[in-house]
């Protein structure tokens, strides 16, 4: 399986339009899944960083895209990224 990083909202949309060629789905498709025009897709495709990240999510389930965090290996986490962690575990 093959892993992007994503640093920047400017990436999104070569890479959603990818994902869903690769899916070999049409915007259309994509739009009827997602219950929106085909512009609406042809929309989110181009301005990424404007779409919700409810929506995004949805997107990438129907495109068969994981979202993946991960802290960097230089990044130093504050004190309490553990604590905020094991809240998140709590969901």
């Amino acid at each position: 399986m093959e892993e992007f990083t994503v640093s920047t909202t400017a990436q999104l949309p070569t890479l959603l339009k990818a994902f869903r060629k690769t899916a070999k789905l049409s915007q259309a498709d994509v739009a009827i899944r997602l219950g929106v025009t085909q512009q609406t897709v042809s929309a989110m495709e181009r301005n990424a960083e404007s779409v919700s990240a409810e929506r995004l999510m949805k997107l990438m389930g129907i495109l068969g895209v994981d979202l993946v965090l991960r802290a960097r290996p230089a990044a130093s986490p504050s004190p309490d990224i553990g604590r905020e962690l094991q809240t998140l575990d709590s969901w």
